[in-house]
């Protein structure tokens, strides 16, 4: 994953929470992880060089089929889970234990509160009324200015962002940052893209808000009216958007301007009323990441409708809040976003969801709890040996490239050797004493949760960055590279089978684990990392041949996968996926020559059929099977910065002459790129 302020996000993985299945062993009442290494998901029959995602996970697929509560089933899925499984046993006791912490209290009656669905249903939209009432009594800018600095406390992402984060040339500073957002689709182009399935998408999003609506006590015309005019609204705010291509460029991001300056572009919006509310503790200068988006919310402003504004806020305020919501808001709520989008043919359980909830707003004090059970002060150790292994291998690798020059290799092991790692849990643990749960009060749990971190977010304006704070809970089945911390970051929740597995040799593990810090690390040098220099600033390092010589290797990823296609018509982006892609391709290079490296000479024996080579590769292909339906693949193909798992699988080995040499492949067969292999590092 590459980390980015508000506006660019990349992991090694990043879906719709609602993604997470069911995946895990069960022997006698005790949870098991699934293995690291899974013979039996070996498809015996397919041709390791004409497809190899489907010999790697082949038998995989055919045994695992999509649970009808989930759009997408993998291996990611299993272990999540499995660590699903292990919160949800701490957040129960937490709930039901006597002289409690101030954590465990928290923690325990939060998820006790989400999981009362009886009294949710009877509370109906009571919790919601005085904000929903508000909303309401607007008559004029002012009070819209107003309402939405209350609903960004609450994090309603209503008409456009704003947060804090590092100056993207300034790596030492915290400053204000104003972007574009307020929008109900996944991406502005949803709402212009004109063929069928768009069409349809839009159509059923309007039919969507209008069922919402509806609940709120409208009559039927009238709730159809208003949601045509949410929509309208919408595909204007749309239209002053960048689209996600475009801002994977941190340069077009970048726009720092004084306070004074920033009013300007959308004066007709009352500012002073709205810094009131949000209450940021100094804002000379700020980053404005959209100008064109705040010009185009100034004519909005003056030409859409008060009652309009009172549609668009409120039906985005129940869309946030739906979970906490009676069940039908919640039900219309999946409806759309889980069913229509992604294929998804029933809810997921309410426990899940509720372990999601209490872990995104309680994540570091469910975290402690989650470490001491699962990961443990060794699991540092063992990583920590392991990351060093790869860190070594890029360097030789830096140093060995034939298309760097030796001034800008020296910069980039400048670069590589100040990357600083954290593994598995913060040092510091995040204090939510200012934060009041209380049991029974599950909108009220939630929006004080938003409220809290919003005001933490604030609180970092004009301070010294932090950079021993996390982007992710201990329990997040992921990872990522921040540029501008210059930092790599593995949560607990990833070092577990199948990513890790103790009970295999190195072979399989470097294929896996290994590949996924070797991606981190590429990320500091893909398109968008390479950018940042060794203390995060956003500043070019490059010698202007070897900046070319990076963009013509670059250009060779994104042509590789824009010829990927699936069923429907859809291909691959590859401008959108470039960062991920360059990372999957990089970190598995490194990662084969960091197991060559640490083996020293010694030769693993053959196991279970496959040498040492073929071990490895299997790693990394059996960690990404995965079944999905084709609505969440179109989904993903459209908005996310991550290719679909069987060609980050194909898309990388066929790349790799050492794969081709470890499975016997042939000139002809499709794993064998030849002149067409792509590489950057």
């Amino acid at each position: 994953m590459f980390k980015f302020p508000a506006a660019l996000t990349g992991t090694l993985l990043l879906l719709p929470s609602l993604l997470v299945q069911e995946g895990f062993a069960q022997n006698g009442g005790e949870l098991k992880y699934s293995p690291g290494f899974d013979l039996g998901a070996i498809d015996r029959k397919a041709n390791p060089c004409e497809d190899f995602y489907q010999f790697a996970c082949g038998m995989w697929a055919a045994k695992n089929p999509i649970p009808s509560d989930q759009a997408r089933w993998g291996r990611f899925s299993e272990l999540e889970q499995m660590n699903q499984s292990v919160l949800r046993k701490i957040l129960e006791e937490a709930g039901e234990a006597k002289n409690r912490d101030a954590n465990t209290q928290k923690i325990g009656d939060y998820y006790a509160s989400c999981m009362d669905t009886k009294a949710i249903d009877a509370q109906g939209l009571k919790p919601l009324k005085p904000e929903l009432d508000r909303i309401a009594a607007m008559k004029n800018t002012r009070d819209l200015s107003i309402e939405i600095a209350r609903l960004h406390r609450m994090a309603v992402g209503v008409l456009f962002s704003f947060s804090s984060s590092q100056d993207l040339k300034d790596s030492t500073a915290v400053i204000a940052w104003a972007d574009q957002g307020g929008l109900g689709l996944p991406e502005r182009d949803f709402y212009f893209r004109d063929d069928a399935k768009s069409a349809d998408t839009r159509k059923e999003y309007v039919a969507y808000l209008t069922r919402t609506l509806a609940l709120t006590g409208l009559s039927a015309a009238e709730a159809a009216k208003q949601a045509q005019e949410v929509f309208d609204l919408e595909t204007a705010m749309a239209k002053g958007s960048m689209d996600v291509t475009s801002r994977r460029d941190p340069e077009k991001l970048y726009h720092v301007m004084k306070k004074a300056e920033f009013q300007a572009l959308s004066d007709s919006f009352s500012w002073t009323a709205y810094f009131d509310i949000v209450k940021p503790p100094s804002l000379d200068t700020l980053n404005v990441a959209s100008i064109d988006f705040f010009k185009a919310q100034e004519a909005l402003l003056k030409k859409t409708s008060m009652p309009t504004w009172k549609a668009y806020l409120t039906v985005h305020l129940l869309q946030s809040q739906s979970k906490y919501l009676p069940t039908k808001f919640d039900q219309e709520n999946f409806n759309f976003y889980g069913k229509f989008l992604t294929g998804a043919k029933e809810q997921r359980p309410r426990w899940k969801r509720c372990v999601d909830a209490t872990d995104g707003d309680l994540g570091e004090a469910v975290g402690i709890a989650y470490v001491d059970r699962t990961f443990g002060k060794d699991g540092k150790a063992r990583m920590l040996e392991m990351v060093k292994n790869l860190e070594a291998a890029m360097g030789k690798d830096i140093q060995n490239l034939d298309w760097m020059s030796p001034a800008t290799k020296q910069k980039a092991q400048e670069k590589l050797h100040a990357i600083a790692n954290k593994i598995g849990y913060p040092d510091k643990w995040r204090d939510y004493s200012a934060l009041k749960v209380v049991r029974g009060d599950a909108v009220g749990n939630s929006l004080r949760s938003n409220d809290f971190d919003f005001a933490r977010t604030m609180s970092k304006i004009g301070k010294p960055v932090d950079k021993a704070e996390w982007q992710m809970t201990p329990p997040t089945v992921n990872a990522y590279y921040d540029p501008q911390m210059n930092n790599i970051n593995f949560p607990a929740g990833i070092l577990q089978p199948p990513f890790f597995d103790r009970s295999v040799d190195d072979a399989t593990n470097y294929g896996a684990i290994g590949a996924v810090i070797g991606h981190e690390l590429t990320h500091g040098f893909d398109d968008q990392g390479r950018q940042f220099d060794p203390v995060g600033n956003l500043n070019d390092w490059w010698a202007p041949e070897d900046a070319k010589a990076f963009n013509q290797r670059a250009e060779c990823i994104i042509k590789e996968y824009e010829g990927f296609e699936l069923p429907g018509g859809v291909h691959m982006n590859g401008k959108l996926t470039l960062g991920e892609n360059t990372a999957d391709l990089g970190g598995l290079r490194i990662a084969y020559m960091a197991l060559m490296d640490s083996l020293a000479g010694k030769v693993l024996p053959n196991k279970d059929g496959f040498t040492p080579e073929q071990r490895f590769f299997l790693g990394i292909g059996q960690v990404w099977c995965t079944n999905a339906t084709e609505q969440s693949d179109r989904l993903q193909a459209q908005t996310n910065p991550h290719s679909i798992a069987k060609f980050r699988v194909n898309g990388n080995v066929s790349n790799m002459p050492e794969f081709q040499k470890a499975f016997g492949c042939q000139a002809g067969e499709a794993m064998v790129r030849g002149e067409k292999s792509c590489r950057v590092w």
